[in-house]
């Protein structure tokens, strides 16, 4: 597509549609796709193809990113975007395709081969500063790019099992951040400007969330201490998530989307939250 197309207001963009054979393949290769409807199914396609045409994938280290590999990003990302709409959007009908206003603060995805090693410095309390290294699946930078290792992003289909989904996982901190430049940190707790759950709107329905949130991950880290210090069983998801509330957000957010049988079983009070977000209108109808 041109990029006349590529900047005109997306209800005027005449879409091509995506291969068959390689949207079904995209869609059969993962279990969490092969279970949404047909309409859910046409809806995410949609939400592809104006992704694809926004978004610009750069494969690192001599990576070739064919568009098989970005159609699987694509479909990944979108799908926490699928019944939701877009900010500042009374519901998903008026202009369902602003659901990926969610993601308009970045345009690169920058793809590894493999894990990425980013080297990082922190001050601790008496001003000493530390350099070390830290290895990455992925990362997504406040107002920059987000970086995905493809071999991480190759093991979606095997990864489910276990609630874990790296393209999830990045891209829902980058709606975490979204309300950052509304003076919100990026804690857990999305964009709350013009969001609802249920009859809650603005900042009742941020203080319901975040109550929700921090009694589930005080349990979560609780749960792991035990784990670790007196050998109890180590809790279903990992363990990064319980380093801050943004992490257990995006960690939760995998198993929520990739998982939700078992994600029901170990967290029902957040499957009714993320519900409520992130499904508003089927518990409108």
């Amino acid at each position: 597509m041109n990029l006349l197309q590529q900047w005109l207001p997306r209800g005027w963009r005449r879409m091509p549609a995506l291969p068959e054979p390689v949207w079904r393949a995209t869609v059969e290769a993962q279990p969490f796709l092969r279970n949404l409807s047909m309409p859910e199914l046409k809806r995410l396609e949609r939400l592809c193809r104006h992704f694809l045409l926004e978004k610009a994938f750069y494969g690192a280290h001599n990576l070739v990113v064919t568009d098989a590999m970005a159609l699987s990003i694509a479909a990944q990302a979108c799908l926490p975007l699928l019944h939701l709409p877009g900010p500042g959007q009374p519901d998903l009908q008026s202009k369902p395709w602003h659901s990926l206003d969610w993601y308009d603060d970045f345009v690169g995805i920058v793809v590894q081969p493999d894990a990425a090693v980013a080297k990082r410095k922190v001050t601790d309390a008496s001003g000493v500063v530390h350099h070390y290294r830290e290895t990455l699946a992925g990362e997504a930078m406040q107002g920059g790019p987000v970086m995905l290792s493809w071999a991480e992003v190759a093991r979606a289909p095997w990864a489910a099992e276990a609630g874990s989904n790296v393209v999830i996982h990045e891209f829902v901190h980058k709606m975490d951040m979204r309300g950052t430049t509304r003076g919100q940190t990026a804690d857990g707790a999305p964009d709350w400007s013009n969001a609802c759950l249920g009859s809650l709107k603005g900042a009742p329905a941020r203080a319901h969330w975040q109550a929700t949130m921090n009694t589930a991950f005080e349990a979560f880290k609780e749960a792991l201490n035990m784990s670790e210090r007196f050998g109890a069983d180590k809790p279903w998801l990992d363990a990064y998530g319980a380093t801050q509330p943004g992490e257990f957000f995006a960690v939760t957010c995998e198993a929520y989307f990739v998982n939700r049988q078992r994600f029901e079983q170990e967290f029902p009070s957040l499957l009714a939250l993320y519900d409520s977000f992130f499904k508003p209108e089927a518990l409108n109808r």
